[in-house]
């Protein structure tokens, strides 16, 4: 009857700490791969660089645009300017330019 007792005991104690061992392994893992583990929070730190690198081309880009606006403004207006662009839109060529054939390839 003792022997009963003894290794009905011992199971139990075995059954309660394999038991912790699952409920921390389970918890362990889903706070390494969860939605808001570590793995997910060194993906959004690699989306936050990505993005904010793509922010500050945008905004090199933006504010050569805006230079590029504001020479064509009626204030500021660069002779230079106007006449590349009304060259582009009415493929306009001045006689004294070289013209340059190349072939299609």
């Amino acid at each position: 009857m003792v022997s009963h007792k003894r290794r009905r005991s011992i199971l139990t104690a075995l059954g309660l700490y394999a038991l912790a061992a699952l409920f921390i392994g389970y918890f362990g893992v889903h706070a390494y791969t969860g939605n808001h583990g570590l793995r997910a929070s060194i993906d959004l730190e690699a989306q936050i660089a990505a993005m904010n690198a793509e922010l500050s081309r945008v905004r090199h880009e933006r504010a050569e645009w805006e230079h590029r606006v504001s020479l064509l403004r009626a204030d500021r207006l660069d002779p230079d300017m106007l006449e590349e662009r009304a060259r582009a839109l009415l493929d306009y060529v001045d006689p004294r330019d070289l013209t340059l054939l190349l072939k299609a390839r």
